[in-house]
């Protein structure tokens, strides 16, 4: 699932050498943190978060069929 969350992030921002995907575990869910060039945070969220929650939709689908919770969050700094 990191690699994907990765693949798919890549493939929509201008810096891709910038996206970075770690995984945490918090209360039995796996999170998997994304982080991307300032620039580019609106391109990961779309037009009123449809990009973000789509990409969410198939975390959790991939999860679930693995038997596991799964979840993104986009962190800015």
């Amino acid at each position: 699932m990191q690699a994907f969350v990765e693949y798919v992030a890549r493939g929509l921002v201008d810096h891709p050498d910038e996206v970075s995907v770690s995984a945490a575990q918090r209360n039995g869910m796996t999170i998997y943190e994304l982080r991307v060039a300032a620039g580019d945070v609106g391109k990961v969220i779309g037009r009123k978060g449809t990009t973000i929650q789509a990409i969410r939709s198939l975390v959790q689908v991939g999860g679930a069929k693995a038997g596991r919770r799964c979840s993104v969050d986009l962190l800015e700094d």
